[in-house]
């Protein structure tokens, strides 16, 4: 590839990458949200950035005999804004909480998917 054919590739890769949110993998994103007490759960939300959205993420924590028993959660709904995907992360966990009852943690397994 000559000169000009380079310094053209280059410049629509980074076009290209302004408008899709680089080469970034998705990666969770450091919430600063506060975790949310729901019944006898823990919520914490912790949104995926991927490009320039947020996928909706997050972990259910309970203590139960002395040990922190988490699930966590990955959803495809994707948001625009931090702050909405930690609003609707905590729905999410919400529902999650309430349409398993007892059985999400009733295995005892420390950590798996919600």
């Amino acid at each position: 590839m000559d000169m000009l054919g380079s310094v053209m590739a280059s410049f629509l890769s980074n076009i290209l990458s302004m408008f899709s949110g680089g080469n970034k993998a998705a990666e969770p994103e450091a919430s600063s949200a506060e975790p949310v007490a729901y019944g006898d759960c823990t919520i914490i939300a912790n949104p995926i950035r991927e490009g320039s959205q947020f996928r909706l993420a997050g972990r259910i924590e309970k203590v139960v005999s002395g040990e922190t028993l988490e699930r966590t959660f990955v959803r495809a709904d994707m948001f625009t804004s931090m702050d909405d995907a930690v609003e609707y992360t905590v729905k999410k966990a919400q529902q999650i909480i309430d349409q398993n009852g007892a059985g999400l943690f009733g295995d005892g397994e420390k950590s798996r998917p919600a």
